[in-house]
């Protein structure tokens, strides 16, 4: 299954800069330090935003969580990147209650542990 709505996602400006390519954010640092490094900034924050809507176009929804506030999609794939290493991340998306706007949560990179990606 594919992200619902994929084609009206939305991701915020202020979640790439002010987050995940934000190396004095507490729980943001690592993040930005790994997408930085894959030729990401914050000066075209959009080319990230890009390449995040086009992961979520381009894989399988891989788990589902539903919560009061609405449900969460997490998204495993390769990531096109400005330096073309194209590393494999986990995207998380919602679709709030009554809505219908897949909107960005966050990014990280997937960890290889004995081969398989978690």
């Amino acid at each position: 299954m594919k992200l619902p709505h994929h084609e009206q996602a939305v991701v915020a400006e202020a979640k790439i800069v002010k987050y995940l390519l934000n190396v004095s954010h507490v729980r943001g640092k690592d993040k930005a330090t790994f997408f930085l490094s894959f030729g990401f900034s914050t000066d075209q924050w959009w080319v990230f935003a890009e390449a995040l809507l086009e992961h979520a176009g381009q894989h399988e929804v891989a788990k589902t969580l539903e919560t009061p506030e609405g449900t969460h999609y997490s998204i495993d794939g390769e990531l096109r990147t400005p330096d073309g290493r194209n590393p494999r991340i986990r995207s998380i998306w919602v679709i709030d209650t009554n809505g219908q706007t897949p909107r960005l949560v966050t990014a990280h990179p997937l960890k290889k542990s004995k081969d398989v990606y978690e």
